[in-house]
Order: C-alpha cells, then structure tokens, then sequence
C-alpha cells in the first residue's frame, strides 16, 4: 500500500511542476499581464503559493520562511498584493521564491509526520489548531486549483493548452471546438436562450 504522505507528496510536487511548465517559453509581459478581468496573470498565480507554502508548510511548525517578502511585511497580503508582480520583481525573483519556498516545505514534509501538531496564526483562535496531514492536503488542493487557472491563462495568452493539446492536431481541436459549440448553440435554442457570440 502507497504511504499518504508521500502520496500527497507526491500530487504536490506534481502540480508544483505543472504551474511552473505554463511560465515556459513566455515574455515577461506575457507572464504578469491580467489574462481575466479579476486580474489573474502567471507569475501572480506562482507568487501567491510561495506565500502559502511557507505560510502553511513552514511557519505553523515553528520554521519560518528563512526569507522576507514584502507583502507579508507590510501587511498589503491582505489588499491582493501576493497576487501580481510588481516592475521590481522579475520571473526570475518569484520563481526562485517559489522555488525556495518548496524546498522548505519538503523539508518539513520529510522531517514530520502528518500527525505533527501545527498552528496558523492567521485563522480564527477556534481554528488556528491544525496538523501536518491538514495543511498538507490544503496545499495539494490549492496549487492544483492554481496549476488548473495557469492552464486556462496560458490558454488565452497563446492558445498552447494543458498537455492533452500536445497529444491530438490542430484541425482535430478545431473540429471539437466546432462540436462543442454546436451543442451549447443547439441546447440555447431549444431553452429559447440567446446564445452569445
């Protein structure tokens, strides 16, 4: 039987790797610029989850980030700021941060065991009580959740999907595509919905 620590070790390490994959190939601009009207972009989607693996794989155990990020110091974490670059903080800086962050959190996932009592100091006093094994499977369900939006912004930056696109060509998308559209157009009528363009 597969050991559940490393199992969900092992689904972060992979979506970790998918989110960092949609970066690949990309200009800078094309990794900060807002792909939704919530201001959803690349490197924001990376930034925010160096925060959380810190803030949840590190710090509630008693081993902080060896680092500091602004956004946490100053308190703008709370008005979104983990959630875009800024000019001074290139892909170079937010990738490596990320990186860093996983590290640390590795070490910690290694050296404890997912009974290991841990406390957020950022949840409600009713709550902030929390173990390894919590936090680790909030962090698989969030950077999954994040590596799922990079997928969907890398999309709409240059068309380049997840890795099913690399598996089928390109008229056989434009042929599902075609599909799909003809079944919601079809179900739109007969609701008497008007489709939209």
């Amino acid at each position: 039987m597969t050991d559940l620590k490393e199992e969900l070790h092992r689904k972060l390490q992979a979506s970790r790797a998918v989110l960092l994959s949609r970066l690949d190939d990309l200009s800078e601009y094309d990794r900060r610029r807002p792909m939704t009207p919530t201001g959803t972009n690349l490197l924001g989607l990376v930034k925010h989850l160096a925060g959380l693996e810190y803030g949840y794989l590190g710090e509630p155990f008693g081993r902080p980030a060896p680092e500091s990020m602004s956004w946490i110091e100053d308190g703008s974490i709370w008005q979104g700021a983990d959630m875009w670059a800024t000019p001074g903080e290139s892909s170079e800086y937010i990738i490596g941060l990320y990186r860093r962050a996983c590290a640390h959190a590795d070490g910690v996932i290694a050296a404890l065991d997912l009974e290991a009592p841990g406390s957020v100091a950022h949840w409600p006093a009713d709550r902030r009580d929390t173990t390894l094994g919590v936090l680790l499977i909030r962090m698989v369900a969030e950077t999954a959740q994040h590596a799922g939006h990079a997928d969907i912004v890398r999309e709409l930056i240059d068309g380049k999907g997840g890795p099913d696109q690399d598996s089928i060509d390109e008229s056989t998308w434009r042929e599902y595509l075609a599909q799909v559209q003809a079944a919601a157009r079809t179900f739109a009528a007969s609701s008497k919905e008007q489709p939209q363009p």
